[in-house]
């Protein structure tokens, strides 16, 4: 994958920015542009309940209420951020959904290895991070229909181009953002495309050969991989090591007495916040 090196000055962020030379088959053929929007994941169930077309794309400039995973919010500042919601209709079984996340996870994780030659960390089950640092935030949403998928909506939220004084201040987490890690600004229409590439890349070899590689590629992303965590099941706060993810999802952890435990609904903290 090969980074643009046009002037991030002039890259403004627009749809045609966005589209020209994007060269995908079908993710973001149709793609809806909003200079300022309450929600990219509102616009996109609004669009894919009147019927928008698989691969369907909404991108914010500036979000006004959006929100992530529990319903916190998720702070955007204008030209500052990546806010995208992917609309797809995958044949699946809707107990298979929550693959999606962790496959998404895993193409924000390649794109910035790839382009920003930084490894970063994905911390199950929908967060990126960057030196222990929340930057990337994923959202997934399904509507069904007699137990069946009538679509699947894919919010990406990302942290580009903000300083110091930009990240939110009231969280339960650090935060940082791309230009923070690495001391230079970067190409947010370029960034948007290299993602889009991917996960049509990643989701096509996906729906051909399963989830398998994909979750042996998570693993290799994932955050504190064979350390002990701290897992709170929303019950209970117990220590458990992290050992992996299992094929639908859940969260694979060993307890004090070395017993493998799946979490479907957990959220895991660590050490030195």
């Amino acid at each position: 994958m090969q980074s643009s090196k046009r002037d991030i000055k002039k890259a403004t962020l627009s749809k045609k920015e966005i589209t020209q030379n994007l060269n995908t088959k079908i993710i973001g053929k149709e793609l809806i542009f909003k200079e300022t929007t309450t929600s990219t994941q509102h616009v996109a169930h609004e669009l894919a309940k009147k019927g928008a077309e698989h691969g369907t794309i909404v991108i914010a400039n500036e979000q006004t209420e959006a929100r992530g995973r529990g319903n916190r919010s998720w702070r955007t500042v204008k030209d500052k951020a990546i806010s995208m919601s992917i609309i797809i209709r995958p044949h699946l079984s809707p107990h298979k959904a929550p693959q999606l996340t962790l496959l998404t996870a895993t193409v924000v994780a390649e794109v910035i290895e790839d382009i920003v030659n930084i490894k970063s960390q994905i911390k199950w089950p929908n967060d990126i991070l960057l030196q222990g640092k929340k930057f990337v935030g994923i959202l997934t949403e399904m509507e069904t229909i007699k137990n069946e998928i009538d679509y699947i909506v894919i919010g990406i939220g990302m942290n580009v181009n903000y300083s110091k004084n930009e990240l939110p201040k009231q969280t339960n987490y650090p935060t940082t953002s791309l230009m923070l890690e690495t001391n230079k600004q970067w190409d947010i229409p370029n960034l948007i495309q290299h993602l889009l590439r991917q996960f049509e890349q990643s989701y096509e070899q996906y729906l051909i050969n399963g989830f398998p590689m994909f979750q042996k590629l998570w693993e290799s992303y994932a955050f504190k991989y064979g350390e002990t965590l701290y897992i709170n099941d929303f019950k209970n706060k117990w220590l458990g090591t992290l050992i992996g993810i299992t094929e639908d999802g859940a969260l694979l952890v060993k307890d004090k007495q070395d017993r493998s435990k799946k979490i479907y609904s957990a959220e895991i903290e660590w050490y030195n916040y």
